[in-house]
């Protein structure tokens, strides 16, 4: 008799580019910023942050505008304000836009849950940011993690451990999916297998699974990268 296949022990979801396309009203957002700093913003810009914590980002943009303007008087803000503009701003921006789930998100989320998976959302954006993507989207899940609740952010592996920890697995038998490289990273330092749905050309690393969308991604593949016990 050939032994069962391995089940994960949770399977963990990234939000903003994973499950949503946010990162165009990121992208507005950040560039209307900027605009108040007195600086610019461009695509480069963008593809630095992805994936990374609201303070990452608010230290690049006071930074870049810092470069581009030397800082003149009525060009500056802090970084609480910035954070703030940040957040704000991309939850009005999703309540009043909406946000559709991406290819295959919604298959592969009714089928985890129907399969009684241990399944969690990770995401670097803060608490309102996650509400309103959730609001939108009309999804569930039994845990989440957010930008307020670790010290340290992607590419840490806190959000990973903590999710893990909330939902009793260990971190070993979790199966990550992620689409940026600074959340990548976080998983597999946290110990979980990835699969990666790439925002942008990631290249191939031992043991990191990488398909073209959630589509690809069924209980099958999950199994297949959970390791054996």
């Amino acid at each position: 008799m050939r032994p069962p296949k391995p089940r994960p022990g949770a399977v963990l979801f990234d939000m903003d580019g994973l499950l949503v396309d946010s990162e165009p009203l990121w992208f507005e957002v950040e560039r209307s910023v900027m605009a108040r700093l007195g600086g610019t913003w461009g695509e480069e810009d963008q593809r630095a942050l992805l994936g990374g914590s609201l303070d990452r980002s608010v230290t690049y943009m006071l930074m870049k505008a810092t470069e581009g303007n030397g800082a003149r008087p009525g060009r500056t803000a802090g970084p609480d304000e910035v954070g703030r503009w940040l957040v704000e701003g991309m939850a009005e921006e999703i309540a009043r836009k909406g946000l559709p789930l991406q290819p295959g998100a919604s298959g592969l989320l009714a089928a985890v849950a129907d399969a009684g998976l241990p399944h969690a959302l990770v995401t670097s954006s803060q608490r309102l940011i996650m509400d309103a993507v959730l609001a939108a989207t009309s999804v569930k899940f039994p845990v989440t993690v957010c930008g307020e609740d670790v010290e340290h952010g992607k590419p840490a592996p806190d959000p990973y451990l903590r999710a893990a920890t909330l939902l009793g697995a260990g971190p070993a038998t979790c199966v990550a999916l992620e689409d940026s490289p600074s959340g990548i990273a976080a998983a597999q330092a946290a110990g979980c297998a990835v699969i990666a749905v790439p925002t942008i050309p990631i290249p191939p690393t031992p043991g990191l699974v990488i398909v073209g969308s959630l589509r690809e991604v069924d209980l099958d593949m999950l199994a297949s990268v959970t390791p054996a016990t």
